[in-house]
């Protein structure tokens, strides 16, 4: 017969046991190969979210220097280094590879057809062939979808309203690579048909890379729109500082997609946080490395949207923000 004492010791041993997760297993250390666009740097944005990922991992039982080791690479917002980034991380033996877009997942992918994919933030991963569905992606990629093209009406929306005059807003893309060709279609028809409904032409540009800037910005300054709309990409994130400062010069009211783009000075951002999708990608390492296969685990949606408005910024413009906007918004830089 089994006493309580004995029972409560039992149960205990095993709560103890389920808790235990690859962080503890004596004498492992895990490598975590982590491909981003643009190294922090101290008291940045940058370092925010990379310290969102490493906490998450610290919070799971992964402490750098003990049973982790991070090797971390950088596009600097540049597609073609992906290859030579993958294969770099590859050749180290790291036992996963968090990265956040379409190119770079595809040529993780190409780089090794074993070594567990985590994606932080790709937009349309079926679309883009890079899993089966989200519910049973298989092969060996898995993580967290951004997908935000649907959010350009709303965006539009929270710009007029600041913006009630802006007719003609300059839409800075970056790369579509990673979308099914129809489903973009069919959005851009969508987005067209939500600006007309709020009196808005959309001026397409694209701005691949870096490199592009300047061609970008003249190609603004000889259009003359009313307003800036920044899709979420590698290189708009990359340049946000310059795109804010041309922006203000050209007295161009900007809505962008993420916080830190915000913070750099762009009037406005709408979108899902990028500190919250490498928090859950950290999830996801840790299941991973507690033994589960990236083709069973169903890949993760945002549900989290912030919005965020420069106060500053609006002041310099000479443009009031509405009270309610004010209250809506998650956070307000002044």
């Amino acid at each position: 017969m089994t006493n309580r004492r004995t029972f409560v010791g039992v149960i205990t041993a095993g709560l103890i046991a389920a808790r235990l997760s690859a962080a503890q297993l004596a004498g492992k250390v895990w490598r975590i190969g982590f491909i981003g666009t643009l190294p922090p740097t101290t008291g940045s944005d940058g370092e925010r979210i990379w310290d969102a990922f490493r906490l998450a991992l610290q919070e799971r039982g992964y402490v750098e220097g003990k049973n982790l080791v991070f090797e971390r690479r950088y596009s600097e917002g540049n597609i073609e280094r992906f290859p030579a980034l993958a294969a770099e991380l590859v050749s180290l033996k790291v036992d996963v590879i968090v990265v956040g877009s379409a190119p770079g997942v595809r040529a993780a992918m190409a780089a090794s057809a074993k070594i567990p994919i985590v994606m932080s933030g790709v937009s349309d991963p079926v679309g883009a062939g890079l899993i089966a569905s989200l519910a049973r992606p298989g092969g060996n990629v898995t993580g967290m979808t951004d997908y935000q093209l649907d959010l350009v009406p709303k965006r539009l929306e929270l710009l007029k309203a600041v913006a009630p005059k802006a007719l003609r807003v300059a839409n800075v893309q970056g790369n579509f690579s990673g979308f099914d060709a129809g489903k973009l279609a069919a959005l851009v028809s969508e987005q067209d048909a939500a600006a007309r409904a709020l009196g808005v032409t959309l001026l397409r540009l694209p701005m691949n890379t870096p490199q592009d800037f300047d061609a970008t910005i003249a190609t603004i300054v000889r259009e003359r729109p009313d307003a800036l709309l920044l899709s979420p990409n590698a290189t708009n994130f990359v340049l946000r500082k310059e795109l804010a400062e041309f922006a203000l010069r050209q007295r161009l009211p900007a809505m962008a997609a993420r916080r830190e783009e915000a913070v750099a000075g762009t009037l406005m951002s709408y979108g899902t946080s990028t500190a919250d999708m490498l928090r859950g990608s950290a999830a996801y390492v840790d299941k991973i490395f507690n033994g589960a296969n990236p083709a069973d685990l169903p890949v993760e949606q945002p549900t989290k949207f912030e919005m965020v408005i420069n106060l500053k910024t609006a002041k310099a413009l000479g443009l009031t923000i509405p009270q309610p906007l004010l209250l809506r918004a998650d956070e307000v830089i002044r």
